[in-house]
């Protein structure tokens, strides 16, 4: 510290108004304002300013201005998609915006030799904070008066026990006073805090990592280089095929040319399968919501069903969060008269801590007590004292502290005793003895902080905290799944490893995160071979995080202190608990709302169900895509006309692929997550799109040549494509049952209805059939029809050899371990997935 903390430290009187003054000039105040974590107009912008929105506006724009509205229906299915974006985004903008650390409304200062309450912002540095039982630690301050001052910082840290703060020692905004009293000089403001430091890097904005809307978006940058060079080629076909360009122009027939070039752009565009992707979001998004748990950006639902590691935070996660009474040992053959009665004043004791507070069940109150001395509990010391007219001294504390091994010669005998004790430690246990002598506890050696002479060991008694009881089960569900799980936690290794084993998690010994290496590659060659880490601080659970995420693996982390706030964010899901603090919930990606850690097994079910039913729709519009590319390439070469008007590729879009996407997409479907989704959904889309693009093409050709008119061409081409798009709908929904048999009769009967009612022909402008056009639409329909199963059946086999085989151990295991979700005995049917390889 430099001179002038010196000198501030030496003047118990704090600070004067001059100097508080200077301070506030020079901006040296806690003042500190947290940056929103987004910007409004940069989430408007990035969903409203993409280049598919200005494509797809621009097509809007054109087709109005020649009055040709009938054909701009494809802009509400983007109005739709922006508006959703929209909404979600700053859904999670407000909640990282809540994010808050320090919720005390005011500090108690000490200035001009007087205490006083001021606002936490006006709090600035050399200040002398007074810190009393029940105060929030407003600023980082160092000690410089301490009266048994301990403090928790458990939710900063992660370490539950209570730390002794002595003069020189630092004390970090956010942490909790919980005894004694001090005072402490402040060092760091604003910004500089800790707490404050913690906070703006939680909240800097960063989306989830999802395969889907990964791939989706470099499927979209890949057509985007591809349309504006096709759209030139359609173009020039259709104004040619008008009778060339001056002629277009002239006779005023270019309009024509210019609905037919929309109509191949926007069907090159998969809109739907983008909006199709945030509906299945949302919808799982609400379904979790019924089982309590909260999702606050919607690609987690596809995420979780990815996680192949899963960081678990012991304290809230595993464990309840609070210690309870396990067992009393006896040590002493005759313990002395009273010892129950000794434990029942420990416990009611108002100045108990949270160990002692667990004996009040065991050992009520039978007996009021008055102490005639006492020596307060010290987490340096580790133990106690009270002592009671004619009934001698009680001392409660660690064993290892009362009866240390350097003092066995002046004690007696307790070497058996120290060895028990650390047996039961061994187990999880939190261990304490309670010793008596009979000298009487004076107030001279209560305030010399003595252990009496003649201390003899009465009973040992075990604590515990209490493990979740849904842990053991959901863990085993990870296991069986192929999830490996880490635990890391701010306490006791070997505490840590002892109640990881307890909830069946194979964990020898822990790891003490102070010899942890700082190369990320030596850390995450250490993270694949052991499992349990304690005294592990909030930066080495985010770069636990990185190394793992660093090896290839898709981590999840769970938590609910401000300590595990860093490490959630940084995982590819994180997921907080709602008794945890405001800072890790609004940083979470999902928060278990009734904290049941055995929720998570329905997430990755829904996660799993969203992500099989995206790619199983992906097909249907990536197929869309392929034929559209294909016959705008096709027509634009062979100079034909485009054989659609916008509004009727709308339509048989609507029919084929949009309304029963939407019900495939919130089917159920227990598939087990596999990579690689873009590259499975092409492999079929592609080929099936070639095939009905060169199809379409050669029914066209001869259609031209036959001199069939433009209109019953049309009509004729929308015929194939509805009838082909129903079909590819059927492959792709198979095996067809239950509601699949009623989603495609709908959409059969609608095809025949556009054609049927009079209103909806006009409007799209379909015209009767001759037979011979009759004729060749059926047979390009069938052909198209042999073409997609040929494809369909290559495929199948293909996905099948690269999607692993879950083994049938494997699924009996998850049955057994997992029920309620999907392949438990609550969950489903309990049929064997049969969808591997048909997604």
């Amino acid at each position: 510290m430099d001179t002038r903390g010196a000198a501030v430290e030496e003047r118990t009187g704090g600070l004067n108004a001059a100097e508080v003054a200077e301070r506030v000039a020079r901006g040296e105040t806690n003042a500190f304002e947290s940056p929103t974590s987004r910007s409004a107009w940069s989430i408007i912008r990035a969903n409203v300013l993409t280049l598919f929105n200005g494509i797809i506006a621009a097509c809007f724009v054109v087709l109005l201005v020649i009055g040709r509205w009938q054909d701009a229906l494809f802009g509400f299915s983007a109005i739709a998609n922006t508006i959703i974006g929209s909404v979600q985004e700053f859904n999670a903008k407000r909640a990282l915006d809540r994010l808050a650390l320090l919720h005390a409304p005011s500090a108690r200062v000490r200035r001009d030799g007087a205490d006083r309450e001021v606002p936490v912002a006006e709090v600035v540095l050399d200040d002398r904070l007074v810190l009393r039982a029940g105060d929030q630690v407003a600023a980082d301050a160092r000690v410089v008066a301490s009266e048994r001052l301990q403090l928790d910082e458990s939710m900063l840290t992660g370490e539950s026990d209570p730390v002794d703060k002595q003069p020189g020692d630092e004390v970090l905004s956010g942490s909790i006073v919980i005894g004694g009293a001090g005072s402490a000089v402040v060092d760091r403001v604003g910004a500089d805090a800790f707490a404050n430091r913690l906070s703006s890097e939680a909240k800097q904005f960063s989306l989830v990592a999802s395969e889907l809307r990964s791939s989706l978006n470099r499927l979209l940058g890949w057509i985007a280089w591809i349309i504006g060079p096709v759209s030139l080629l359609v173009l020039n076909a259709q104004m040619v095929a008008q009778g060339g360009w001056a002629e277009a122009i002239e006779g005023g027939t270019w309009d024509e040319a210019v609905v037919a070039t929309v109509a191949a752009i926007v069907a090159m565009i998969p809109l739907g399968l983008v909006l199709m992707t945030s509906i299945a979001f949302a919808v799982g998004a609400v379904r979790l919501a019924s089982r309590k748990v909260l999702v606050q950006e919607l690609p987690a639902v596809e995420g979780l069903a990815r996680v192949d590691l899963i960081c678990l935070d012991k304290t809230g996660t595993l464990t309840e969060g609070d210690i309870v009474f396990d067992a009393a040992h006896p040590v002493a053959l005759e313990p002395p008269e009273g010892w129950t009665d000794v434990l029942g004043w420990y416990g009611a004791d108002p100045e108990a801590n949270a160990t002692a507070r667990c004996l009040v069940e065991p050992y009520p109150v039978r007996q009021v007590l008055e102490p005639a001395a006492r020596i307060a509990f010290s987490s340096a010391r580790k133990w106690s004292a009270v002592g009671f007219a004619g009934g001698g001294t009680w001392v409660l504390g660690g064993p290892e502290m009362v009866f240390p091994a350097t003092d066995a010669a002046d004690a007696p005998d307790t070497a058996g005793l120290r060895e028990r004790a650390a047996a039961l430690a061994a187990t999880g246990r939190r261990t304490l003895v309670l010793a008596h002598s009979p000298d009487e506890l004076t107030a001279e050696r209560a305030a010399a902080e003595r252990l009496p002479r003649e201390l003899t060991p009465v009973v040992l008694l075990t604590f515990r905290e209490n493990v979740r009881g849904d842990a053991r089960e959901t863990l085993e569900y990870f296991a069986a799944q192929g999830v490996a799980v880490r635990i890391i936690s701010g306490d006791n290794p070997q505490t840590v490893a002892a109640i990881a084993r307890d909830v069946g998690v194979d964990a020898p010994h822990g790891i003490d995160a102070r010899t942890l290496p700082e190369d990320l590659d030596e850390l995450g060659e250490l993270l694949e071979r052991e499992v349990v880490f304690g005294r592990v601080t909030p930066t080495q659970k985010r770069d636990i995080v990185t190394a793992l995420r660093r090896r290839g693996h898709t981590v999840a982390m769970t938590g609910d202190g401000v300590n595990d706030a860093l490490a959630i964010k940084e995982a590819d899901i994180g997921i907080a608990m709602e008794s945890g603090s405001s800072a890790t919930k609004a940083v979470a990606r999902l928060v278990l709302l009734d904290g049941r850690f055995s929720h998570l097994p329905g997430v990755v079910a829904e996660g799993r169900r969203v992500a099989a039913n995206i790619e199983r729709v992906s097909m249907l519009f990536l197929t869309k895509t392929a034929y559209a590319t294909g016959l705008a390439v096709l027509f634009g070469v062979m100079l034909l006309p485009f054989p659609f008007l916008p509004r009727q590729l709308s339509v048989t879009d609507a029919l084929t692929i949009g309304f029963p996407a939407f019900f495939l997409a919130l089917m159920p479907n227990a598939r087990r997550y596999v990579p690689g989704f873009l590259r499975r959904s092409l492999s079929f889309a592609i080929p099936a799109g070639i095939v009905i693009a060169l199809v379409l093409a050669l029914y066209s050709r001869m259609a031209t040549d036959a001199g069939i008119p433009e209109d019953e061409l049309r009509s004729g081409s929308t015929l194939v494509l509805g009838i082909v798009g129903l079909w590819v709908l059927i492959v792709l929904s198979r095996p067809i049952d239950g509601w699949k048999i009623v989603i495609i009769g709908a959409m059969g009967v609608g095809l025949v209805a556009i054609y049927a009612i009079p209103f909806a022909a006009d409007f799209l402008e379909l015209v009767e059939l001759s037979e011979a056009t009759a004729l060749l639409a059926l047979a390009a329909s069938f052909a198209s029809i042999a073409g997609v199963e040929v494809v369909r059946f290559v495929h199948r086999r293909a996905v099948a050899r690269m999607t692993p085989t879950v083994p049938a151990a494997l699924v009996a295991t998850v049955r057994q371990t997992a029920p309620g979700v999907p392949g438990g005995p609550a969950g489903s049917s309990g049929r064997p997935d049969r969808s591997r390889g048909r997604g």
